[in-house]
């Protein structure tokens, strides 16, 4: 009997052994013979013999309904050789999807304009799941590899700790400034001439204007002093107003001590805590907008193009409201706090997501599908993303500016609507590079440049880039680092609405000092040394 039960026990081992062995994932190892035997390497098309390819790809309201129709990547196709099938998935259900495909579905040739983040690069990476794009990167695509080399930041922002690329990312020009520090602030400029005031350079010279709108009404009655989608971007604009967020916007929570130059988790600090109650004096006032926490997308734009509000955080004014609303504002430079502090640090990477173009282990083509999309990162494939083909949806004007031509915009729709019949830019997400020349959205507006020129003398100095973290990290920052951002998200929230006391402010630091701060911090202070010593 017992020898039986050895018997058994090695049988399943065996068993085990294979089904371990027959599961693992086998390792990528470059192109095959066939795919390059059918490869141009450079010129179109593409391919000499047509191949067909699956791309998943988010679809935004703003975006078109259906990519397989569109004049973009018909016109592509064309140029390419490459038959691409578009997988539309509606931008509420893109997360349940991924999840559902990675789990253990169908995989697509491509994740495309899904903005993967890292843990899921790096999870799905390791796994197997997406290719390393490096050495497809080094062979088949020469001007992201230009790029990469110009721009050294774009290589540190979308290694993964061990050292692969997963996906391409989104980039935004680092001359095109309005692009990097949207939204920004803006005021109504008419009514600071009724009430005979300067545009605001300070904290407390914005709380007086706010003030001034509150009970001099010069619009005849009605107004909100200040209202934004969220209060976020308020708060957001502020930091660097109150001496956080030291290393820019895209850290996190983490930057160094201004006085110490030692790491600091800065929602527990002095600075941070009197930015909350600066916000919570505007705020019980009345001077920001009172469901501000709540308020839907659709009633702030009906209100901002109503003219309802003396001040704002979003993006141009003229294209947002509407020339004849819009052109009574103008762009606040950064304010000056009440310590001397001013520093914009909401300044965006020039890297606009990390996962944007994920080629997966499904992909028989990788070579010839790197060249596809490395076309949009040159010169020439940006302007036909955004533009399109001269002489048929734009030509160039006296300037020798391009512009569309009345093929694209001919009809009163809202501009999303006329371009997004043609093009898929509208919604974001996109594996290019954006360029002022080429790009139409609001960031190109002449509102918007303005606005950006004023901050150019206080842009936060070498910001840090987000903090990649290993599988390991990713799992324990899940835990209880979610827990503390979460926590931090909530009391923010309550302090500024007034829902909770600063009386309870020490309850608030102990309770986060509590929640594995110290690991939480290791664990931060580790990947930032490792992205910035690299």
């Amino acid at each position: 009997m017992k020898q039986r039960l050895v018997y058994i026990a090695v049988a399943f081992l065996c068993m085990g052994l294979l089904v371990a062995c027959s599961s693992k994932e086998e390792e990528y190892s470059g192109p095959s013979e066939e795919e390059l035997e059918n490869l141009n390497e450079e010129g179109f098309p593409i391919v000499e013999d047509e191949i067909s390819l699956e791309f998943f790809a988010r679809q935004d309201p703003a975006t078109n309904e259906d990519w397989n129709d569109v004049y973009i990547y018909n016109e592509y196709e064309e140029m390419t050789n490459m038959d691409i099938h578009w997988k539309m998935v509606p931008h509420e259900s893109v997360s349940e999807q991924l999840n559902l495909a990675l789990g253990g579905g169908e995989l697509p040739d491509v994740f495309h304009t899904t903005m993967m983040g890292s843990s899921q690069l790096m999870k799905y990476g390791k796994q197997g799941a997406f290719l390393p794009l490096n050495d497809l990167i080094d062979e088949y695509a020469p001007n992201f590899k230009s790029l990469m080399e110009e721009y050294p930041q774009i290589e540190e922002a979308i290694t993964m700790p061990d050292g692969n690329i997963y996906g391409l990312p989104g980039l935004g020009d680092p001359d095109f400034l309005s692009y990097l520090t949207a939204p920004m602030m803006y005021v109504n400029e008419k009514w600071l001439d009724e009430m005979d005031m300067d545009v605001p350079e300070t904290t407390e010279e914005f709380y007086e204007y706010l003030k001034a709108v509150k009970e001099e009404e010069p619009n005849g009655g009605g107004e909100t002093p200040f209202g934004a989608p969220t209060m976020d971007h308020l708060y957001n604009i502020l930091r660097g107003s109150f001496g956080v967020a030291t290393k820019g916007g895209s850290v996190g929570l983490i930057d160094l001590d201004p006085e110490t130059d030692d790491y600091r988790f800065y929602p527990t600090s002095e600075g941070y805590k009197e930015l909350l109650q600066y916000l919570n004096k505007l705020y019980s006032e009345g001077l920001i907008e009172k469901n501000i926490f709540s308020i839907e997308h659709d009633q702030y734009l009906a209100n901002s193009s109503e003219g309802k509000y003396g001040s704002t955080v979003w993006y141009s004014p003229t294209e947002v409201m509407g020339e004849e609303v819009g052109s009574q504002y103008t762009g606040v430079p950064t304010l000056e706090g009440p310590h001397g502090d001013k520093v914009f640090v909401n300044l965006g990477s020039m890297v606009k997501g990390l996962g944007n173009f994920v080629i997966t282990k499904e992909n028989d083509y990788p070579a010839a599908t790197m060249r596809w999309a490395d076309y949009f990162y040159g010169d020439e494939g940006s302007q036909m993303f955004f533009m399109g083909i001269e002489g048929d949806t734009f030509e160039y004007n006296e300037d020798g500016e391009p512009e569309y031509t009345d093929k694209v915009l001919d009809s009163d729709l809202a501009f999303s609507e006329q371009v997004n019949r043609f093009f898929t830019f509208p919604g974001g997400g996109y594996p290019t590079i954006v360029k002022e020349s080429y790009f139409e959205g609001a960031e190109s507006s002449e509102i918007s440049v303005e606005a950006a020129s004023k901050l150019v003398d206080d842009l936060v100095e070498d910001p840090w880039p987000s903090p990649l973290h290993t599988e390991e990290e990713n799992k324990k920052l899940q835990g209880f680092g979610a827990d503390i951002e979460k926590y931090v998200a909530e009391m923010r929230d309550k302090f500024i609405s007034g829902k909770e006391s600063f009386d309870k402010w020490d309850d608030y630091v102990a309770e986060i000092e509590k929640m594995n701060l110290d690991e939480y911090m290791e664990i931060k202070e580790t990947a930032i040394e490792r992205q910035i010593s690299e």
